[in-house]
């Protein structure tokens, strides 16, 4: 009797109990990790197009009042509201390129090496 009352009062997870949770744990975060990691990456590329439209639109007005294209990305920071976006897949605010001719521009935001392997979109504008 005084082995079944010693054996009752023990409280604890025993060893089997622990390994069966972090199997379980172990393979749930194998499951939703790259699904995770996917999203992630659709998301920065989607605010990465975003921020190049934004800039092409600034690039189109500033051209349309100045009748050129002018591809110095910092001019265009007055115009953005104070400062050019943040390219969420290079990290930095330089993350953009703007080609242009006399009467045409490109705007594309660049890969850098946070969003994997994708083809930014490029806006392209007109006088």
């Amino acid at each position: 009797m005084k082995n079944i009352q010693n054996r009752n009062s023990r409280k604890g997870f025993t060893l089997i109990e622990l390994l069966v949770v972090v199997l379980i744990l172990g393979i749930l975060t194998a499951i939703a990790l790259p699904s995770y990691l996917s999203s992630v990456n659709a998301s920065r590329e989607g605010a990465a197009n975003t921020n190049a439209r934004a800039l092409a639109t600034a690039v189109q007005s500033h051209a349309l009042s100045s009748q050129a294209y002018d591809t110095t990305l910092t001019d265009y920071a007055t115009d953005m509201g104070g400062s050019i976006p943040l390219n969420p897949c290079t990290g930095t605010t330089t993350g953009y390129t703007i080609t242009s001719t006399a009467t045409t521009a490109t705007v594309v935001a660049q890969a850098g090496t946070n969003c994997g392997t994708w083809t930014p979109s490029t806006f392209s504008l007109t006088l």
